[in-house]
């Protein structure tokens, strides 16, 4: 796959032909556990891409934790080494022009028209900025344990929501101090406001974090509810047609 930047590193899961879903992963980057998870949606019966969203900093292999992250302090410790630089490093205009090389790499490989997006932690704020970006093709858009996604801020992702003709899912964790219940609450608002069919909750006792094996964060109960909640997400928008 390539970007104006260059040659960009992807996870593509599924038969060809069958619908398609951009996997924005979190701020970890693609790894196993992103890769593992894109192949149960596409055990659904989807063509799932996962791409490198952080090529400008360097391969996967790179910027990949050497430590394991399910250890007592060790997430702590990954993050704390830069990986907030690069996720503030990448910003919208970036990410809008990533967009563009993502959705046509996957319209090679899947059967084309409305596409699907999840989106991770941070990848959370990439999936809704997309759908803002490509309303005529993102039809979908799930968000978990997303941060950020409703700021103070003129570019704020919630933002992106009003130009969108995509339904959303949002699972947030609880107690999240990149999502709190104030911002939780103007997401919703920004949902309503758009007219857009949504689910916006937040999932009681589930860490930031939470979907991701690999790290402490991880609770299998609400990683089970987002992938039941994602799946119903995918059917009802992507195999129905206009």
């Amino acid at each position: 796959m390539t970007t104006a930047d260059g040659p960009v590193e992807a996870y593509l899961a599924g038969e060809p032909g069958g619908p398609g879903v951009l996997f924005y992963v979190d701020a970890i980057g693609l790894r196993p556990r992103t890769q593992e998870m894109a192949d149960r949606i596409a055990s659904w019966g989807y063509v799932v891409l996962v791409p490198h969203v952080f090529h400008r900093w360097g391969s996967a292999a790179d910027l990949a934790p050497t430590q394991d992250l399910r250890e007592p302090g060790a997430r702590e410790a990954f993050f704390a080494g830069g990986v907030m630089d690069r996720v503030r490093d990448l910003t919208p205009d970036l990410a809008e022009n990533d967009a563009v090389a993502w959705l046509t790499a996957l319209a090679t490989h899947s059967g084309g028209g409305r596409v699907g997006v999840t989106g991770y932690c941070m990848g959370a704020r990439l999936a809704v900025r997309t759908a803002g970006w490509h309303p005529d093709r993102l039809r979908a858009v799930g968000g978990w344990h997303g941060g950020g996604l409703a700021t103070e801020a003129p570019d704020s992702p919630h933002h992106a929501i009003a130009a969108s003709r995509a339904e959303f899912v949002f699972g947030h964790a609880d107690h999240d101090r990149s999502m709190p219940p104030e911002a939780v609450s103007a997401l919703g608002a920004a949902l309503v406001a758009a007219g857009r069919p949504h689910r916006n909750e937040v999932y009681e006792g589930a860490a930031h974090g939470y979907t991701m094996a690999d790290t402490s964060a991880f609770d299998e109960a609400a990683t089970e509810r987002h992938f039941a909640e994602l799946r119903a997400l995918l059917d009802r928008t992507l195999r129905q047609q206009d």
